[in-house]
């Protein structure tokens, strides 16, 4: 597995282009049953596929935080929200509150989160593969692919199992 993570940022880059075509075409005209397509592959990958092995997310990246998420675990922590935000996060520069480094300062050496029950949303989410109006989050896809190894395969298989058309305007 460690491998394959290894591989992953040169992988993606390899696929960048082929996967900005797919969803530049996929976000002119979704298939009507791309929301349950995208449940059942992201149901599939992750029947073979155990977070806790990887974790890579944790470890590289970090989640923005709302404010919903900062109350929440800060009360988990028994403490104030502006303390946690001081001990914990910044502000991006999109003003967002994430992490102040990475690897996430709740990921224990075996890889479980030691806030797993009140994680913030986009902890919960990642990958995001099985979001309705999938089509709609295209560069987020693209990142992921980078990063998780769940994401990669489900974007290669998406790819082989549902070809999209290129409808030309040319006559034969």
């Amino acid at each position: 597995m460690q491998e394959f993570i290894d591989q992953l940022p040169e992988l993606a880059k390899d696929k960048q282009n082929e996967n900005k075509k797919y969803f530049a075409k996929l976000k002119k005209k979704p298939p009507k049953h791309l929301d349950r397509f995208m449940q059942d592959l992201h149901d599939e990958e992750f029947q073979k596929t155990d977070c806790l092995e990887c974790a890579n997310c944790c470890k590289t990246t970090g989640p923005l935080f709302t404010d919903i998420d900062v109350d929440r675990i800060a009360k988990h922590l028994k403490m104030k929200s502006h303390q946690f935000e001081e001990q914990y996060l910044r502000k991006d520069e999109d003003g967002d509150f994430v992490l102040q480094q990475t690897p996430c300062a709740f990921l224990a050496a075996d890889n479980y989160c030691l806030i797993y029950d009140v994680r913030p949303k986009a902890c919960k989410e990642f990958p995001h593969t099985d979001r309705k109006k999938f089509y709609q989050i295209s560069n987020l896809t693209m990142q992921n692919v980078a990063i998780c190894p769940a994401a990669y395969n489900i974007v290669e298989k998406m790819k082989a199992t549902m070809p999209l058309e290129h409808k030309s305007n040319r006559r034969a």
